[in-house]
This record gives structure tokens, C-alpha cells and sequence, in this order.
């Protein structure tokens, strides 16, 4: 879509806002071409803002940006059925499940993570899934 790489560059900044040092991905939720939540990885609110151990290992509690975006819509007047979600990193199967659950129909993201379970899962279920390399969105 049109607006698609606007808004890959919003969660790449918004990525910025995560503590996690050894990487930091950014999401939006976005529906009717409004920007109806964001979510950056890190940890749950009131927790310290170390999202690794001694070992530079991700704390087993560190929510993953997607789930921060879905969370905070479901606290919201907001409903993500139908929404897009675009995302730094490619999803998790983790992930992909909540956005398989939340009524998400496409998913839009930046980095291809090294496990494609998540994607795979998302295609499974009939999400539309689109790759746009981060390299392509820099200004």
C-alpha cells in the first residue's frame, strides 16, 4: 500500500523507545489509516528496564513489541479486527499467534528473523504477510 513504508519508518523510531540492548523492534497498529496503538519490546509496566541478564540473554518476561501493540489496543476503545500491523521484525510464533487471535488481516514487516515459524503461521491462517526491507525505508 501507498502509505506502507510511512509507516515502517514510524516503528523503526519507535523501536527507539525500547531499553533492550541487544535489539529493539518497534509496531504499530494501524486501521482505517489511523494509528490505533504502538508497541515497542521491553519489559511489563512497574518491572526494571533491563531486558537482559548478566549472560546478554533476553529476560524469559521481556514482551515482544507486537504483543505491547496488541495489549495496550485491548485496554483501549479500540478493536484491531481488520488492522495492519506493522512490525520491525518479522513476528514470532508466539506473536503470530495474539495476531492471529486479535483480528489482525496483514502484517508488514522489516526484518527477516531467523525462525519463519511466526510468518508461516500468519500464511497459515490467512494473513496477508508483506516484506519490505527497513534498507528500503531510510530517508
Amino acid at each position: 500500500m501507498k502509505k506502507d513504508p510511512l509507516y515502517m519508518r514510524m516503528a523503526r523510531v519507535w523501536a527507539e523507545n525500547s531499553y533492550c540492548k541487544r535489539r529493539q523492534v518497534g509496531a504499530l497498529l494501524v486501521k482505517n489509516q489511523m494509528i490505533i496503538s504502538d508497541g515497542y519490546n521491553g519489559t511489563p509496566s512497574g518491572f526494571e528496564n533491563n531486558c537482559e541478564d548478566e549472560y546478554n540473554q533476553s529476560k524469559p518476561y521481556v514482551l515482544h513489541a507486537e504483543a505491547n501493540a496488541i495489549t495496550k489496543v485491548a485496554r483501549s476503545n479500540n478493536s484491531s479486527e481488520g488492522a495492519t500491523l506493522y512490525v520491525t521484525a518479522s513476528p514470532c510464533i508466539e506473536c503470530s499467534k495474539l495476531i492471529i487471535q486479535s483480528g489482525i488481516k496483514r502484517v508488514v514487516y522489516g526484518e527477516v528473523y531467523r525462525l519463519t515459524d511466526g510468518i508461516d503461521l500468519l500464511r497459515r491462517a490467512g494473513i496477508e504477510v508483506e516484506y519490505l526491507p527497513l534498507e528500503e525505508n531510510k530517508q
